[in-house]
């Protein structure tokens, strides 16, 4: 059966905001399982007071499960926000229930687990979250001043030649920590970014995002800024917005030219008449068959053919008198 979460704290859905945290207060401190003693069912009941009042303090969440219940948070009715995903996200957003308790009321400035117990803590230690070292008290933040922007989150983004060739889009999930509205605690957020990879981008481009990093008492979110780059490719080596590909002639066509058939980076085959000597080393230019330049929409590089000469292991005498009256 899907949990009622205001008979869970006990209270009105008319609640105010600090009816909820106080009646969440109660009754996480009724079933703590530090002060339950190992009373049945202490843990779980401990767990979806923590879930009742993660929903019912956050006002999205409320409002969508005032509306649709348990499932809208699930995303399991139609129409209702959070989509064929909405299960996964909402099951990922509920934060440690310890760790909720001791944010909101352990540590300095906020009385400590001593006084909700009668005791000395009970064993319950310091939490330490993602976004910096230990919490110790909230309640002295005030005094330190503006928020401490954090250094940005770099992420690698590989990609094919191809995906570069074409652009592309790529879609990843992040998980980041956020203030409860009551800016005392902490609970995951999941977020879908999309990154609109654009033809010709190059290794090392840089993509930023703004402030998706954790958020925390006096901390201003980092910043996520991702890095393109480049897949090894079995045909071609990108240079600069060239393309290099590499390609072995026997001696008898370096000496005496031919046609050869190359491949492009958007799949076709394109004929190429070599009519000069080719030496090892040698590289001929395809103009236009290249990687798009993204600064000048309709433009592209070129493609080289750098070529090698493979040479004959051994040859006959008559062959040597041959190639030595040619060349002559």
């Amino acid at each position: 059966m899907p949990e009622d979460y205001y008979k869970v704290l006990g209270i009105e859905k008319d609640a105010s905001e600090s009816e909820i945290k106080k009646a969440y207060r109660k009754q996480a401190s009724k079933w703590h399982p530090d002060k339950a003693g190992g009373a049945p069912g202490a843990e779980e009941k401990f767990k979806k007071v923590s879930e009742a009042y993660q929903v019912l303090s956050d006002p999205n969440k409320k409002t969508i499960y005032d509306k649709y219940g348990e499932a809208g948070l699930k995303g399991e009715v139609p129409g209702a926000p959070g989509g064929p995903e909405g299960a996964q996200a909402f099951q990922q957003s509920f934060q440690d229930p310890r760790e909720l308790f001791e944010a909101l009321f352990g540590g300095g400035g906020m009385g400590g687990m001593s006084d909700l117990f009668g005791g000395g803590g009970g064993g319950v230690g310091r939490t330490t979250f993602s976004f910096g070292g230990p919490m110790g008290g909230m309640g002295g933040m005030g005094g330190m001043g503006g928020p401490e922007k954090q250094p940005p989150i770099m992420r690698e983004l590989p990609c094919t030649l191809e995906e570069l060739y074409h652009g592309t889009t790529k879609r990843f999930k992040i998980t980041h920590k956020r203030l409860t509205p009551d800016r005392r605690g902490l609970y995951n957020e999941d977020k879908v970014i999309t990154i609109e990879v654009k033809p010709g981008w190059k290794a090392g481009t840089k993509i930023t995002f703004p402030n998706e990093g954790d958020e925390g008492p006096n901390i201003e979110p980092a910043d996520m800024i991702w890095t393109i780059t480049e897949k090894p490719h079995p045909n071609f080596k990108r240079d600069k917005n060239d393309l290099v590909y590499p390609m072995t002639v026997p001696l008898v066509n370096a000496l005496c030219g031919c046609k050869v058939t190359v491949p492009t980076i958007d799949g076709r085959q394109t004929p190429v008449p070599i009519s000069t000597v080719i030496q090892p080393g040698y590289r001929h230019r395809v103009a236009g068959e290249g990687m798009p330049i993204s600064r000048t929409p309709g433009k592209r590089g070129d493609l080289i053919i750098e070529f090698k000469v493979a040479f004959p292991s051994n040859i006959s005498a008559r062959q040597k008198d041959l190639i030595r009256s040619a060349l002559k």
